[in-house]
């Protein structure tokens, strides 16, 4: 019997590091719009959180990864009606000179490479925190050593 009402979501993001320590990171499009993200998505039923970072980084960004850690959770509510658990997964790009590309440019303006210090200092405003998907922002509250972690 599915639940009435609101539910809560699994997300799972793909942290992906380049040789310079910096992360593939895209612009949203849609119901988060315009907000930095890392690649990922939707937990689906039966699925490990390391197969989804894998799957939806090939999806989104056409890059073949392999999931080697969980960096952390975060609880994100973004309203009343919307609730996710975001699991944020350490990959490591299985072909180091592939770049990313835009393979659902109705879903992404594109993906670049972005420091955990860009993040945090767009976060340091509240202008630049519009431009931050909130999972990203409570994971650097929780975790202001963040680039020690992954």
């Amino acid at each position: 019997m599915a639940p009435e009402g609101p539910v809560v979501r699994v997300g799972v993001a793909a942290v992906i590091k380049n040789a310079e320590g910096k992360m593939v990171m895209g612009v949203r499009k849609g119901v988060f719009g315009g907000k930095w993200q890392f690649p990922g998505g939707h937990l689906e039923v039966g699925e490990s959180y390391f197969a989804c970072a894998e799957r939806e980084t090939l999806e989104e960004a056409g890059l073949e990864v392999r999931a080697e850690k969980l960096i952390s959770i975060t609880n994100d509510i973004f309203d009343d009606t919307k609730h996710y658990v975001t699991i944020f997964v350490a990959c490591r790009r299985l072909d180091e000179e592939r770049e990313p590309e835009t393979l659902e440019p109705e879903k992404c303006e594109g993906w670049s490479w972005k420091s955990w210090s860009e993040m945090k200092e767009l976060i340091s405003t509240e202008e630049g925190k519009q431009k931050i998907f909130l999972p990203i922002i409570n994971l650097l509250r929780e975790h202001p050593d963040i680039e020690e972690l992954v």
